[in-house]
């Protein structure tokens, strides 16, 4: 490992043992000494200019020279509140120039961000607090409730949006814009990025300075070839990886402008493609379905790129999309563990119904329990490495994640003679709803806080609309009578204790639950 800039060991302290790491192949040649925020802001206005626009949001456009020259005050605002290399730093906020600011600003001065889903409930944020032993917190003001019932963070909360005396975003104006970015090794942590476990527990992985460019510089470099002249746009949160790739390192790895919506149903997403000239659209194939019935009042002439990725793409939609735009949309798996897409293809290379080819500087097989790779044409797990991998903080899960150097996905595929990938199935509980991720126990869990609930089981249905759909089987204690009105209660009740998207959208009431003779609860009998 490199010198750390660190101060604060945390991180560094609780990786895995290297023994436990995935083999990594294919790393970029980095420097030694590389700080991301400077690369794809200071290093790209040496590129396009700083009066490139990098952002379309709702606090308007915003230059690339403007948004460095907020980044460096607010750099020298954090540093002067105390913040030091490798403090982490939790994030609560939609889609917004604030945000990437922030985001930015904290890489910049060597601190580890910790993205959180703005509607995440208090017990959520209480998990990743502990797990990652969070010392500060930047918070959009609309955002407090569940922020202020937090029981168990001790460190200091920073509000911003609000315009008022104490929105940090006014108080950093205080400060210059000049600023001496952290001399951070390129293999120090930059972020934690947080998973659903599939036993509800939420799992933190971590990723270096140098991951950040690494997903820029293969998938995005190699698949979309974008150009500086390119705006992107999409629906995913920049606390999923897979949001923060496409919506803030691609477009600035290049130059090119990103459309934040601080929320993006496909009729809004759709108006907003038009409105704005978008190029390049990352969202889920339920959206893409969604929007299919507006394309004939909402044109799109500038839009060429479309990437489907957090669930599997069906052919229907890929080929009914394709019809109705003559865009080829890009399938995509990636995982949290990788940082990014690893399996894609594009243009002329996209197989219909196929995730696609591995991305270069990746390699991925199909294996079976023993780790043994399977002929082509059979169904088995996914295996995958490259630059990027699995690397939980301080979590004995990594030995189930990484195994012989290879990241097990929890994906069953199909590999064919040609190379394609073809998705199968989940290989785990893991309900993947409109490209969430939505851990079973953790539904489970939010339903047993309720008076009227003894028992339940929750499992993951298809639905042509959005992939699965969370189902609850609700066993009652003896006192509480099962009704319509209960049912909508108990969902209620789900959506204010967990994030509300995860609420089971079927909940039936049953008498008893299947189990084995040793009280093992079968939920593979509640899918049939």
């Amino acid at each position: 490992m490199i010198r750390s800039a660190h101060l604060d060991t945390f991180t560094r302290d609780n990786l895995p043992p290297t023994d436990l790491w995935p083999e990594m192949i294919n790393i970029p040649s980095y420097p030694e000494r590389i700080n991301a925020s400077v690369e794809l802001l200071d290093r790209t206005i040496e590129l396009v200019g700083a009066e490139k626009i990098a952002l379309i949001a709702a606090e308007g456009e915003i230059t690339y020279g403007a948004l460095l020259n907020q980044v460096k005050s607010l750099a020298n605002f954090f540093e002067a509140s105390g913040v030091q290399p490798g403090n982490r730093v939790l994030l609560r906020g939609p889609n917004n120039a604030s945000v990437v600011a922030l985001w930015f600003a904290l890489l910049r001065i060597g601190a580890v961000v910790v993205t959180t889903i703005h509607l995440q409930r208090t017990g959520e944020l209480e998990k990743i607090i502990d797990i990652a032993n969070v010392q500060y917190a930047c918070i959009d003001h609309r955002y407090l409730d569940e922020w202020n019932a937090v029981t168990n963070f001790n460190g200091q909360s920073f509000i911003y949006g609000s315009g008022s005396e104490n929105d940090i975003l006014r108080k950093s104006l205080e400060h210059e814009s000049d600023h001496t970015p952290c001399d951070t090794a390129s293999d120090d942590v930059s972020l934690l990025a947080f998973t659903s476990g599939s036993t509800g527990l939420p799992k933190a992985t971590m990723h270096f300075h140098r991951d950040i460019l690494t997903i820029a510089d293969t998938f995005a470099k190699h698949v979309l070839q974008p150009k500086s002249s390119d705006v992107f746009a999409g629906s995913p949160p920049l606390a999923f990886t897979f949001g923060l790739g496409a919506l803030v390192i691609f477009p600035f790895r290049v130059g090119a402008t990103s459309l934040l919506l601080e929320g993006a149903p496909p009729p809004v997403l759709l108006k907003e493609i038009a409105k704005h000239g978008v190029t390049t659209l990352f969202t889920a194939p339920t959206a893409y379905r969604a929007m299919l019935g507006h394309l004939a009042e909402t044109p799109l002439p500038t839009l060429h790129t479309c990437v489907s990725a957090g669930e599997h793409l069906p052919k229907s939609t890929w080929e009914a999309w394709h019809q109705a735009t003559g865009i080829r949309i890009i399938d995509g798996i990636g995982a949290t563990e990788m940082l990014h897409i690893f399996i894609s293809a594009s243009g002329d290379e996209i197989i219909p119904g196929m995730t696609g080819k591995v991305v270069p500087a990746y390699d991925a097989i199909v294996v079976d329990e023993e780790l043994n790779e399977v002929p082509n044409g059979e169904v088995g797990r996914l295996a995958v490495k490259g630059p990027t991998g699995c690397r939980y903080l301080h979590d004995e899960r990594q030995r189930n994640y990484v195994e012989g150097g290879w990241n097990l996905t929890g994906d069953l595929y199909i590999k064919h003679p040609n190379g394609y990938f073809q998705y199968q199935s989940r290989s785990d509980d893991m309900i993947i709803s409109s490209g969430y991720n939505v851990a079973a126990p953790e539904v489970e869990n939010a339903l047993l806080l309720h008076p009227a609930v003894a028992e339940c089981a929750v499992v993951g249905l298809p639905d042509e609309e959005r992939g699965m759909i969370v189902a609850a089987y609700v066993v009652l204690k003896s006192e509480a009578q099962a009704s319509d009105e209960l049912r909508t209660a108990l969902q209620n009740h789900v959506k204010e204790t967990i994030v509300p998207f995860k609420y089971p959208r079927v909940l039936e009431f049953v008498t008893e639950l299947p189990k084995t003779t040793t009280g093992k609860l079968q939920r593979f009998r509640l899918k049939s």
